[in-house]
């Protein structure tokens, strides 16, 4: 009896396993597709010389600091409120939440608008050079129609990504990316824009992303129950739905914030150019690892948030039991392939062989806070699938600063440690992350989380 009962469980798990890697991967193509679009922009920048690359890097990284991660952050309510509304068969009510949370990401990309306008002025204040600065702010000025795409485009993917249609994510991610690169080209190299033409490109790709999915939503048949046409009805629900947003975007934010924190300290350092590139590559090997794990965590939120919708618990936590083990084969592959082949790795990055030996050194920390990260991935994804999104701010604020940032700060400048005191402080805030949310989901009480009709939700802990 017992063996059969197992076998079942063991049979439940299998089909789990496979019906979460189906979704996850299509996630994963769609978030590379979208990353790449802006860093495209860029690497044409670098052909026109080396004082717009560096312009060009800068305003990409203060774009992703001050509003695109906002925008991705802010859309997680939709995780919350279509992934539970779609379990519990409310479908009426999912196009109601997706306009909402359109109307918070509009009104927030205004508000980031005004500090683009004003980036050369911040980063003057910020003490960047004041040449690289003035072109950055025009970098910028440039890119403000993007971010209200970007607004738009990370709400309707999460309405769809909450009903499990994910193959469309993947053509209209894809085909936006294939076209910018000709787009980007054309404007850089024959239009007179030249330098404005990079991130022009960005905002008209990411704008037919938007028009892309927006058509498929607007034209689909099998969305007849979630799309009922624009509603004033949305209105009603900002404040309910920004209660869960603002928090979602606290998540985000904070963990974009302390990488680029730790760029920012490795240029404090005495050989900063080196520091500066070595920290730099870090972030970006484990931001392109974290796409792999995004796709997981989107897969965990999905399949948590449908079943306690439906009124299923434990099947929620078995879906999230299924994706943790799928998560440590998939990050051990990872770090195998970048423990073999650091080198090959770092020299796409740079031809230097100080930079390259440097990065050598990093790997084996690169690889436990890579590890570490996958698990915290996926243990957020679950977070905004029952939505605990402002528990999370609050372990996330503690573990990234209150001991991440702290503990690399006195390692990098208190002893000889330097790039590798600055990065084993991230791997203990990424650490107590973990920690933090091991124990939210272990003390959780696994039983229906309850929608009333203001959509406020009761997190049950």
């Amino acid at each position: 009896m017992e063996r059969g009962v197992e076998l079942i469980r063991r049979m439940i798990d299998l089909a789990e396993a496979k019906k979460q890697v189906l979704f996850s991967l299509p996630l994963i193509i769609t978030n590379a597709a979208l990353y790449f679009i802006p860093l495209v922009s860029v690497m044409f920048t670098g052909h026109i010389g080396e004082h717009e690359l560096t312009a060009a890097n800068l305003a990409n990284s203060w774009a992703s600091v001050t509003g695109l991660s906002l925008m991705v952050g802010l859309s997680g309510a939709l995780e919350t409120l279509c992934g539970q509304g779609f379990g519990a068969k409310m479908y009426r009510m999912m196009g109601v939440y997706l306009q909402t949370s359109c109307i918070i990401s509009f009104i927030c990309s205004l508000l980031v608008s005004v500090v683009w306008c004003y980036s050369d002025t911040l980063l003057i204040l910020l003490h960047q050079k004041p040449h690289i600065a003035n072109s950055a702010g025009v970098y910028l000025k440039h890119l403000i129609p993007g971010v209200f795409a970007s607004g738009f485009l990370h709400n309707i993917l999460r309405f769809l990504q909450t009903q499990s249609v994910v193959m469309p994510l993947v053509v209209c991610s894809l085909v936006p990316l294939v076209l910018h690169i000709g787009i980007a080209y054309a404007l850089v190299n024959w239009s007179p824009l030249g330098y404005k033409g990079a991130p022009l490109a960005t905002s008209i790709s990411l704008w037919i992303s938007v028009l892309m999915l927006a058509s498929y939503l607007l034209s689909a048949k099998r969305f007849k129950k979630t799309w009922d046409g624009f509603t004033w009805e949305s209105l009603s629900h900002i404040w309910p739905t920004l209660k869960l947003a603002l928090p979602s975007a606290g998540m985000v934010c904070l963990e974009y914030w302390a990488f680029e924190i730790l760029v920012l300290l490795a240029g404090l350092m005495p050989n900063s150019e080196v520091s500066t590139s070595l920290i730099a590559m870090c972030v970006n090997t484990e931001s392109i690892a974290y796409m792999i794990a995004y796709g997981l965590s989107a897969a965990a939120s999905t399949r948590v948030s449908n079943e306690l919708g439906a009124g299923r618990p434990d099947r929620a936590r078995q879906a999230m039991h299924v994706t943790l083990k799928l998560t440590a084969v998939l990050a051990l592959a990872v770090v195998l392939a970048l423990s073999v082949g650091h080198n090959l790795w770092a020299s796409a990055f740079s031809s230097s062989p100080v930079i390259i030996d440097a990065f050598a050194s990093m790997t084996p920390f690169l690889v436990v806070s890579i590890l570490c990260d996958f698990v915290q991935g996926i243990l957020s994804g679950v977070a905004r699938g029952c939505g605990w999104q402002h528990f999370v701010v609050y372990i996330n604020l503690g573990g990234f600063y209150c001991i991440g940032m702290l503990v690399a700060a006195l390692l990098a400048f208190k002893t000889t440690l330097h790039a590798k005191g600055l990065w084993i402080g991230l791997i203990c805030g990424v650490s107590a992350q973990t920690i933090g949310l091991i124990l939210l989901s272990k003390f959780t009480k696994w039983k229906k989380i309850e929608m009333d009709q203001d959509t406020s939700l009761s997190p049950n802990v």
